[in-house]
């Protein structure tokens, strides 16, 4: 049996913060807290860097993504929501299960959050398991990278996305009833999706939070080939009149249609020395898998379908305590029940994967001293994970951890010094009343990572800024337990329970400058890896004899450890052009660009190629208008199982208007994304052979804020 113990050792961890906060209902301090309120729109202020900082004041690579421009981008999953953001790509897996990937790194490198809380899913499992977050409800959503994202826990190597909604009210309302409205049509999936919040005050310090989420997609219209040249060339020439036909397979990519549901409510206390609220919601996401084509008639393809369910309870607190030493008090805490069933194309469910986790971070934030203020803090997770079904590819399997942390600033006017540690204890086992192959095994891992960093103003509004950092990831379950099929890969999986901790050394290079009419920063970064955990295709013999010599039904592939390097940059700029009219005329751009190699091994895979992107936008008070140009280079430095990927370009537009005087949150907009109709194919894709992207998508959306 898997033990219940961590789950003790999280739920005390909650409590040791709630009995100041529960204070709140009869006593308030007359200061109120110091960090900014989340829900008013200050697009300049990042609140996951740990102490709310401006965008400009953090030496790591950061983005917020809000407003009009979270509007226009906004699609059904959070990958594809976020891929035009700098330093940023998507793992594009069908429309509906899409990940981020950061500076190259994806899976258990990139933590995905919700509210500084992970998203308790599966999807860092394989590429074809959705996020369990849904970005139609953002507010704004966040992007640490670099080393300041490894507070969150070292397997933010990569970095963190952070969605934050109202879920959890952090402000009471000044109407009797606030709503919040969304609404979308887009053409290339016949994409029909709806959100709607409404907040409540039933008193001046007491408010009750409402909302739902409606969205459907038929199958995905690429405008292209659904095939890769190479692989239409290899239908042509075969024998089987059926293979034969998909070299012409074109337009629609099928079974990629999808359907979501999911409701919500919170309600909280917020008061002038602090707050204290809780959420609960469910959803249900049922979406296909894009078809893998085979062309060996004797292994014919098969239509998977993912149901996915998910329960969810989350805590969110703080206190202001005004001390000399400690300002404030915070508690973040959630809980989900989640599974997900993959149905095979005869109906039959073939595989269930169960996963129950709990998270809790402590928070004491110091109090300023002249130009010193910092945070330190306590987090715990659990984890208990089982797969039950004939794609059985790991034993039961439990994972705790317990992490200590600390962020450090020192203000000194024009020159700011930040500092970072983390201590992180994390405990593995697989069931020993499992009959897999690593069944009863256990591994424990003490890892510590530190930052250091400091910039320095060399000019008004600009500044430089080096970090230095050593990080250490316990490996996961997957890569320490993993034996068996995988369909989501197409792979027999392999991992090795003897594997030590990752380690690496890391050094990130920024410079911002902003000033009249414009702003631009740039961050180059290098990471030395040793231990780095890595997949690749090994001789079927190796899985055949962990298999206990039964034939594969997929290729082998290893999980194994060996120093890698990263490099690569980000950098984006605004410039306002002038006026014209009444609208203020702004050109934009960025570009980003990463190389990795794992020595004795070659290119790492699956890593996103060069990549800019332009764009014109006139902005007046009510109407705004944008023309962008993305171009994605070629990809050809692939590894051993991988193949080239040809680059593409896209043109895109949209128009966005204000129906309301005075009231910014209410838009109509309408935009044409990859106008032109092109091929494009997205490298980071394990499916990017058999799945193009969306061809030209007219979509329409309305938000209202009442």
């Amino acid at each position: 049996m898997l033990r219940h113990a961590p789950l003790l050792a999280g739920t005390a961890l909650s409590v040791l913060c709630l009995s100041p906060i529960a204070a709140l209902a009869q006593t308030s301090p007359q200061t109120p807290p110091t960090k900014p309120d989340y829900h008013d729109n200050q697009a300049n202020i990042v609140v996951t860097a740990l102490i709310p900082r401006r965008q400009g004041d953090i030496l790591a690579g950061t983005s917020v993504v809000t407003g009009e421009q979270l509007t226009r981008e906004l699609r059904p999953s959070i990958g594809e929501t976020l891929a035009r953001q700098p330093g940023v790509s998507s793992t594009s897996f069908g429309p509906n299960a899409s990940r981020p990937i950061l500076r190259g790194f994806q899976g258990e490198r990139v933590r995905i959050l919700t509210d500084g809380i992970g998203s308790f899913d599966v999807s860092n499992t394989s590429v074809d398991h959705a996020v369990a977050i849904n970005p139609l409800t953002a507010d704004r959503i966040e992007i640490l990278r670099g080393p300041s994202a490894l507070i969150y826990g070292s397997s933010a190597i990569g970095g963190v996305v952070n969605v934050i909604d109202s879920r959890i009210p952090r402000r009471v309302p000044d109407e009797p009833v606030h709503i919040d409205a969304l609404a979308t049509y887009g053409s290339a999936a016949n994409e029909r999706s709806g959100s709607g919040e409404v907040e409540v005050p039933l008193s001046d310090r007491f408010v009750v939070h409402l909302d739902g989420t409606y969205s459907k997609t038929g199958d995905l219209d690429t405008g292209s080939y659904i095939l890769t040249p190479a692989l239409r060339r290899q239908a042509a020439a075969s024998g089987d009149a059926e293979i034969r036909d998909l070299a012409t397979l074109r337009g629609t990519l099928p079974n990629s249609a999808g359907r979501m549901w999911e409701v919500a409510g919170g309600a909280a206390f917020i008061d002038d020395g602090g707050n204290l609220g809780i959420s609960v919601a469910h959803t249900d996401n049922f979406y296909g898998v894009p078809v893998r084509y085979s062309l060996d008639p004797d292994a014919p393809a098969e239509d998977v379908r993912l149901h996915m369910k998910q329960d969810r309870a989350d805590l969110r607190g703080e206190i202001a305590v005004n001390g000399s030493w400690i300002d404030s008090i915070r508690l973040r805490a959630g809980y989900a029940d989640y599974q997900h069933q993959e149905i095979e194309d005869t109906g039959e469910v073939g595989t269930t994967f169960y996963n129950q986790s709990m998270e809790s971070r402590l928070e004491l934030v110091q109090a300023k001293r002249g130009g010193w203020d910092g945070a330190v803090g306590a987090q715990f997770f659990t984890r208990r994970f089982s797969v039950d079904g004939e794609e059985k590819f790991l034993p039961k399997n439990i994972t705790d951890q317990i992490g200590i942390f600390t962020l450090q600033s020192l203000d000194l006017g024009a020159t700011r010094i930040e500092a970072g540690a983390r201590f992180e204890h994390s405990d593995l086992k697989a069931d020993a009343d499992d009959s897999l192959y690593f069944a009863g095994r256990s591994r424990s891992f003490d890892a510590i990572s530190g930052s250091l960093g400091i910039s320095q103003a060399v000019l008004p509004g600009w500044r430089v800024g080096l970090n230095l950092s050593r990080s250490e990831r316990a490996p996961s379950a997957e890569e320490l337990f993993a034996r068996g099929n995988h369909a989501g890969t197409q792979a027999f999986e392999l991992g090795n329970a003897d594997f030590g901790l990752e380690k690496s050394w890391g050094v990130e290079a920024t410079l911002r400058g902003s000033g009249e009419g414009y702003s631009f920063s740039l961050a180059g970064y290098h990471n030395w890896f040793s231990g780095y955990i890595y997949e690749s295709i090994v001789d079927d013999s190796v899985c055949q004899a962990a298999n206990g010599g039964v034939d594969l039904e997929f290729p082998c592939y290893a999980f194994s450890q060996a120093d890698a390097r990263y490099y690569g940059f980000e950098a984006e700029g605004t410039v306002t052009l002038g006026k014209l009219g009444g609208y203020k005329v702004n050109l934009d751009g960025l570009a980003d660009y990463v190389r990795a190699t794992i020595k004795g091994d070659g290119p790492a895979p699956r890593i996103p190629p060069l990549r800019l992107l332009g764009g014109i936008e006139a902005q007046g008070d009510r109407l705004t208008a944008r023309a962008e140009v993305e171009h994605v280079f070629d990809q050809d430095r692939v590894s051993d199982f991988e193949t080239p990927t040809d680059g593409f370009t896209m043109v895109n537009a949209s128009l966005s208007f204000k129906p309301l005087p005075g009231n910014d949150r209410t838009t109509l907009m309408l935009s044409a994304n990859n106008i032109f109709d092109v091929e494009a194919r997205r490298h980071a894709s394990f499916l990017k052979d058999y799945a193009p992207l969306a061809g030209r998508d007219i979509r329409l959306t309305a938000r209202f804020s009442l």
